[in-house]
């Protein structure tokens, strides 16, 4: 069980931001799973990506003052290498190529992008092959 159930911030361009992080969170196999209207809640628009369920959620309102930070899980470093280059094909800006970051620690591998609203995305594997056999 993780530690945060959800998290969710609005953004300047709703249907943009959608697109956005539906093409860049394919390979990672995170897609809408469930959308929010205006009518519905209210007030403002709501789309939730997720595996199992909405997990990430994008919205309409008013966007966020200063940068947010949101890392995602990849399986192997050439899905972070895939995120990366769908994200810059997307319009995203670089801010960190994909690669090894020895100063998290020697398998952190991960790329940082900013998304259309300049949050910075990070896409990160974290595999490591431990060598050895326990009891020994």
């Amino acid at each position: 069980m993780g530690i945060i159930d959800h998290v969710g911030f609005p953004l300047s361009d709703y249907q943009a931001s959608r697109a956005f992080y539906g093409t860049i969170l394919e390979p990672l196999d995170i897609r809408p799973i469930m959308e929010v209207t205006p009518e519905e809640t209210g007030k403002d628009a709501h789309c939730g990506f997720g595996i199992e369920k909405p997990e990430f959620w994008i919205g309409t309102g008013t966007p966020l003052s200063g940068v947010l930070h949101v890392a995602f899980t990849a399986p192997d470093r050439k899905t972070v290498d895939e995120v990366h280059a769908r994200a810059m094909a997307a319009g995203a800006r670089d801010n960190g190529a994909p690669g090894l970051r020895p100063h998290y620690h020697s398998a952190y591998y991960a790329a940082f992008m900013l998304d259309p609203d300049g949050h910075n995305i990070d896409v990160v594997s974290q595999a490591c092959r431990i060598v050895g056999t326990h009891g020994a």
